[in-house]
C-alpha cells in the first residue's frame, strides 16, 4: 500500500490515539514505511500541519481525528491526495463515508455506523433550467396555450419534489448528526489490522488494551461495549500469553506478560496506599460522600469492617502485610456490597515486565494522560506528547513513574475541587442542565484548562452531585461546566457531558446545541477540539451563550 511513499501522521492527544500511533509505529517499522509524526491538538493544529506538509506528502493518516467533519471542505486538497483516517468519534459525516476515492475510512467491519442511505441524503442536479420554449408559428395559438400550461404545473410539481426531499432530507441529516459518542477504540482496530497482516505481537495487544481502558475510565463508551471488546481482546490474550507455566524460563527478566483478570475499581492502588485511593476513587468516594464529615465516618466503619488497621491502609500498597494482600480483593468487595457499592469488581488486564513490575491498564491510561496534560512546562508544545508517547514503551519505566507521579496529583486535585463545588453549593440547576463555573484562583485551576482533566473532573463532579442531592430531577440532568482557559485573552472553556444515569448510551448532544447557541447570539467562540461537545469561548460572553442554551434546551 504505502512501500514507496512517505506518509504524514497527524495524531490527537488522547491516549486511545497514542496507542494506536505506537501500533502504526511498529508495524510501519516491520515494513520500512517512512513516516513524519505531528501531534495535533485541534482542529486550527490539524489544518496547519496539512498545509505546512501537503506540498512533500500525498499520504496521509489521522489517528482519532478527522471522521465527524466534512474533510475535503476544511482541508481543500488536490486531486492526488490521499487520507487514512482511524477515529472512534461518530458520526462519521456523511461526505467521508460516501467518498471512496480520495477518503479510505479505516473501521471494525462489525461497527453499525447507522449512515442514511446514498440517495436520501446526494441528488444528481437535475437540469433544473427552464426549457426554453421552442415555439413552432405552425401550431394554433389554444394549443400552444395547453402545452404552456402542461409545462407549468410539470415544473411546479418538480420544484414541490424537491423541496419535500430538501425537508427530508435536513430532517435525516438532523437525526444523524445530533449526537456525538464513540466508536470501537483506534488502538483496537490498528490492532486488528496487525492481527490481519499476521503481524500482531504482545506489545500491541497490550497498547489496543490501554486504548480500550482509556475509552473505559474517560466514561466515552457503555459498559456493554466494554464487555464485549474485553471479549474479543481476552481470546487474543490466550493466544499470546499460554505460556507453559512449569517451563524454567517462564519468566525471564526481559520478559512481558498480559494476564485477564477481575480487579478493583480503584485508581491506582497498587502504586499508592489503599486509603489514598479509596479516596481519590471517583466511584468509592462518591458512594461514601467523602466530602462530608458523615461520609469520613462511613469510611472509617467500611476499613472497620473489612477488619484492617488504618495503619496497613494507609501505608505504601506494597509495603502492606503480604497476609492482608492476599485475599484482599475479596475482603473489599464483601465489605463494598454491605456499604452499597456493588460494582467495584471490574474485568481488565494486567501487565507483568520481568519479575516485580506489574502494572493494570487502567494505571498506564492516568499515567499516560497525566504526562500529555502536564501542566508544568518544559521546553515546546510537543515534549508533553513524546513524554506520554514513549512512557507507553516498556523500555521507559521512569518515565512512566513519572506519569504516576503526577496521576496522583491529579487525581487528588479534581477530588478536592469536587468536595469544594458540592460543600459551597457551586452546581446549580439552570433549568434544563447543570451549571458549574471554576472561578479564577481555585487551587489547580490551570490544570482544569485542560480538557481531558476538565471532562473527568465534571464527570467525577456529575457522579458526586448525583449522589449527594436530595432532588430526583436534578438527578436525571446532564452538567455544562466552564473553567478559565486563558486570562489574558479572557477566555473560559467548557464542556458539556450527559446525564449520570445507569442506562446511560454515553450520547452526547452538546456539540450541536453548543454550536447553535454561539451562532444565535454571535457569541465569540472557538470550536477547535476533536470532541465536539468542548468549545472555548469569550469570557464576556458566557451569559448570554448560557441564556441561548437554556432556551435552546429547555
Amino acid at each position: 500500500l504505502l512501500f514507496l511513499q512517505r506518509v504524514l501522521l497527524l495524531v490527537a492527544s488522547d491516549v486511545d490515539a497514542l496507542c494506536a500511533c505506537k501500533i502504526l509505529q511498529a508495524l510501519f517499522q516491520c515494513d520500512h514505511v517512512q513516516y513524519t509524526l505531528v501531534p495535533v491538538s485541534g482542529w486550527q493544529e490539524l489544518e496547519t500541519a496539512f498545509l505546512e506538509h501537503k506540498d512533500q506528502f500525498k499520504y496521509f493518516i489521522l489517528i482519532n481525528c478527522g471522521a465527524n467533519v466534512d474533510l475535503l471542505e476544511i482541508l481543500q486538497p488536490e486531486e492526488d491526495t490521499f487520507f487514512f483516517v482511524c477515529d472512534s468519534h461518530r458520526p462519521i459525516n456523511v461526505v467521508n463515508v460516501y467518498n471512496d476515492t480520495q477518503i479510505k475510512l479505516l473501521v471494525k467491519q462489525d461497527d453499525d455506523l447507522d449512515v442514511p442511505a446514498y440517495d436520501d441524503i446526494f441528488r444528481d442536479e437535475e437540469d433544473e433550467e427552464e426549457d426554453s420554449e421552442n415555439e413552432s408559428d405552425g401550431s394554433e395559438p389554444s394549443e400552444k396555450r395547453r402545452r404552456f400550461e402542461e409545462e407549468v404545473i410539470e415544473r411546479t410539481m418538480k420544484r414541490r419534489q424537491r423541496r419535500e426531499w430538501e425537508a427530508r432530507r435536513r430532517e435525516i441529516l438532523f437525526d444523524y448528526e445530533q449526537y456525538e459518542y464513540h466508536g470501537t477504540s483506534s488502538a483496537m482496530v490498528m490492532f486488528d489490522l496487525a492481527w490481519i497482516m499476521s503481524k500482531d505481537l504482545n506489545d500491541m495487544l497490550w497498547w489496543a488494551i490501554v486504548g480500550l481502558t482509556d475509552q473505559w475510565v474517560q466514561d466515552k463508551i457503555t459498559q456493554m461495549k466494554y464487555v464485549t471488546d474485553i471479549g474479543i481482546l481476552q481470546r487474543h490474550v490466550s493466544r499470546h500469553n499460554h505460556r507453559n507455566e512449569d517451563e524454567e524460563n517462564s519468566l525471564s527478566i526481559d520478559c512481558m506478560r498480559i494476564a485477564f483478570e477481575y480487579d478493583l475499581r480503584l485508581a491506582l492502588y497498587q502504586h499508592w496506599s489503599l486509603y489514598e485511593s479509596l479516596c481519590n476513587t471517583s466511584y468509592t468516594s462518591a458512594s461514601l460522600k467523602l466530602w462530608s464529615v458523615q461520609g469520613q465516618k462511613r469510611l472509617q466503619e467500611f476499613l472497620a469492617d473489612m477488619g484492617l488497621p488504618l495503619k496497613q491502609v494507609k501505608q505504601k500498597f506494597n509495603s502492606m502485610d503480604i497476609s492482608l494482600k492476599e485475599n484482599l480483593r475479596e475482603m473489599i468487595e464483601e465489605s463494598a456490597n454491605k456499604f452499597g457499592m456493588k460494582d467495584l469488581r471490574v474485568q481488565t488486564f494486567s501487565i507483568h515486565f520481568g519479575f516485580k513490575n506489574k502494572f493494570s491498564a487502567s494505571d498506564i491510561v492516568y499515567a499516560t494522560t497525566s504526562l500529555m496534560e502536564n501542566i508544568e512546562k518544559e521546553g515546546p508544545e510537543t515534549t508533553n506528547f513524546i513524554k506520554a508517547l514513549d512512557s507507553l514503551s516498556r523500555g521507559n519505566l521512569d518515565k512512566l513513574h513519572q506519569g504516576l507521579d503526577l496521576a496522583k496529583k491529579q487525581l487528588r486535585a479534581i477530588q478536592q475541587t469536587v468536595a469544594s463545588c458540592i460543600c459551597t453549593n457551586l452546581v446549580i440547576s439552570q433549568g434544563p442542565f447543570l451549571y458549574c463555573s471554576l472561578m479564577e484562583g481555585t487551587p489547580d485551576v490551570k490544570l482544569f484548562s485542560k480538557p481531558v482533566s476538565l471532562c473527568l473532573l465534571s464527570k467525577y463532579l456529575l457522579k458526586s452531585f448525583v449522589c449527594s442531592t436530595k432532588n430526583k430531577r436534578c438527578k436525571l440532568l446532564p452538567l455544562v461546566m466552564a473553567a478559565p482557559m486563558d486570562v489574558e485573552q479572557g477566555t473560559v472553556i467548557m464542556v458539556g457531558i450527559p446525564p449520570e444515569t445507569e442506562s446511560s448510551d454515553k450520547k452526547n448532544f452538546f456539540g450541536r446545541a453548543f454550536e447553535k447557541a454561539a451562532e444565535s447570539t454571535n457569541s465569540r467562540t472557538l470550536h477547535n477540539h476533536f470532541e465536539m461537545s468542548i468549545i472555548e469561548l469569550k469570557t464576556e460572553d458566557r451569559s448570554k451563550f448560557l441564556d441561548a442554551l437554556i432556551s435552546l434546551l429547555s
